[in-house]
């Protein structure tokens, strides 16, 4: 095993604007790393940087603390899973998974005895005998990743290896994964698109747009504590809401303005934001810390606001409200009995407030 140093990294390609612009990135030994962002930001090109089949325009990879830039692939000690398992369609399963050892003269007994470990771990060993057209997705995926687990790599890497499967076979692959990399902790770094993948499987999320790294941080770290706007809008299902909002220093501390209400943030968070002189700021909720206000005013801040759609999910119920010119998705205890056109009152969780500045959109809080 080995970790990874990704140093000043840019990517060009001729005739375009840089696919992955001056990226640092370092992920320790054994750790797990999923790289996420929308198409074009420069997640599989970066993926590609590290297996040697791109090399960067400027910048240095280091693995295991060797600079790997003019290194083949073969020479990298890397094992890597596709989207499309690129298993050899012609060889039986047990085939498919003895191939790489055999090619490095591994005894037979030797590779009896590793691919029947591997098979039985991930479950397929009633499946050796047949080949990959009698396999379903989710089986095919199980044997690539046997087939790079034999591989004993110091580095897995994973480019979208679960997209072609239907959620439900998603959301087992998710738990599969994370089950053998507990079983053999080998580096990994996982690219994706798919927020959820990235939230549910990490040790830490590598977020990425426009070839620049956004953020890196832990799951829950990501999802508290964006450090912009595009962070706290990519994770979170449904997305965070955002409105226009004033912030006002008095003496006896900030003023908040968003929507129809003004709220007085006192103490730490007050405190804090009376240090910028930013004015206009763009304020954010997630639909978790927005709730139906009871039949009293409380200390929260309350808006009135009308029900357009009401989406019961069995143990929730999402419900987008209409509040003058603004669209606010909210998710509700199950059993609401809303419907649309009803009036009513919500209240905001300030404990939970994102502030970020207009023009920057940083995170100020």
């Amino acid at each position: 095993m080995a970790g990874i140093v990704i140093d000043g990294v840019s990517k060009y390609f001729k005739g375009e604007k840089a696919a992955v612009y001056d990226l640092d990135l370092e992920v320790e030994d054994g750790e797990f790393v999923v790289v996420v962002g929308p198409s074009g930001c420069g997640k599989t090109t970066t993926l590609r940087m590290l297996a040697g089949f791109e090399t960067p325009t400027k910048g240095t990879i280091r693995i295991g603390g060797k600079v790997v830039n003019q290194v083949p692939p073969k020479d990298r000690d890397l094992a890597m899973v596709f989207q499309n398992y690129a298993l050899f369609p012609h060889m039986t399963i047990q085939k498919n998974l003895a191939f790489g050892m055999k090619i490095r003269r591994t005894p037979r007994t030797t590779i009896k005895k590793e691919v029947e470990e591997i098979a039985g771990m991930l479950g397929i060993s009633q499946l050796l005998g047949r080949k990959p057209g009698e396999l379903s997705g989710g089986e095919r995926q199980r044997v690539a990743l046997g087939r790079a687990l034999l591989r004993r790599p110091q580095v897995f890497l994973l480019d979208e290896p679960l997209s072609n499967l239907d959620a439900a076979l998603r959301a087992q692959m998710r738990v599969e994964l994370k089950r053998i990399h507990a079983q053999y902790p080998v580096t990994t770094i996982y690219v994706t698109h798919d927020q959820v993948e990235a939230m549910t499987m990490a040790d830490r999320v590598a977020l990425m747009q426009g070839g620049r790294l956004q953020q890196i941080a832990k799951p829950e770290t990501l999802y508290e504590q964006p450090t912009n706007i595009f962070a706290a809008s990519f994770v979170g299902t449904p997305k965070i809401n955002f409105f226009p909002g004033t912030l006002r220093r008095e003496d006896a501390g900030v003023d908040l303005s968003f929507l129809s209400c003004t709220q007085r943030l006192n103490g730490s968070l007050g405190a804090k934001l009376s240090q910028f002189v930013v004015e206009d700021v763009t304020v954010g909720f997630r639909p978790e810390d927005i709730r139906l206000a009871p039949g009293t005013a409380g200390e929260l801040p309350l808006v009135s606001a009308t029900v357009e759609l009401v989406e019961p999910l069995g143990s929730e119920t999402n419900v987008v409200a209409r509040v003058m010119d603004q669209v606010i998705t909210c998710k509700f205890p199950a059993r609401t009995g809303l419907s649309s056109g009803d009036v009513i009152q919500l209240e905001f969780d300030m404990a939970q407030v994102k502030l970020f500045d207009k023009e920057s959109t940083n995170h100020l809080n």
